[in-house]
C-alpha cells in the first residue's frame, strides 16, 4: 500500500513564508507526476501547483511568483515553498501523486490528508 504524509503547515503572519513537505511511502516503482491542492473551507478544491516526470511545472494563478514547487526522487518526496503568504491562502493544503506499483502498469492516484495553513496577524 502506498501512503502520503504531508507536514510543514501552521499558522504564519501575512507576508511570511511556509515550506509544506510531502513524502511517499510503501511499494513505489516510480512516480510520475505531483502536485498541492488546496481548499478553502466552503469552497471546491483546487490546483496550486504541479510538477511532471520531467520536471515541469505549472502553478495556479493566484500563487505564480509566490510559491515553488520541487521534487527530490531519491526521498520520493515533493515540496511546496510558499512566500508572501495572504490570508486568502488559508486553508487545508493537499498532496497528489501518480505512482505506479509496478513497472509498466498505470500510475494510480494517491492523496495525503492535508495539511492546515492559516495565514493571520
Amino acid at each position: 500500500q502506498v501512503q502520503l504524509l504531508e507536514s510543514g503547515g501552521g499558522l504564519v503572519q501575512p507576508g511570511g513564508s511556509l515550506r509544506l513537505s510531502c513524502e511517499a511511502s510503501g511499494r513505489i516503482s516510480s512516480i510520475a507526476g505531483w502536485g498541492w491542492y488546496f481548499q478553502a473551507p466552503g469552497n471546491a478544491r483546487e490546483m496550486v501547483a504541479v510538477i511532471t516526470s520531467t520536471d515541469l511545472t505549472r502553478y495556479g494563478y493566484s500563487v505564480k511568483g509566490r510559491f515553488t514547487i520541487s521534487r527530490d526522487r531519491a526521498k520520493n518526496a515533493v515540496y511546496l515553498q510558499m512566500n508572501s503568504l495572504r490570508p486568502e491562502d488559508t486553508g487545508v493544503y493537499y498532496c497528489n501523486a501518480q505512482i505506479r506499483q509496478r513497472a509498466f502498469t498505470p500510475a494510480d492516484e494517491y492523496w495525503g490528508q492535508g495539511t492546515q495553513v492559516t495565514v493571520s496577524s
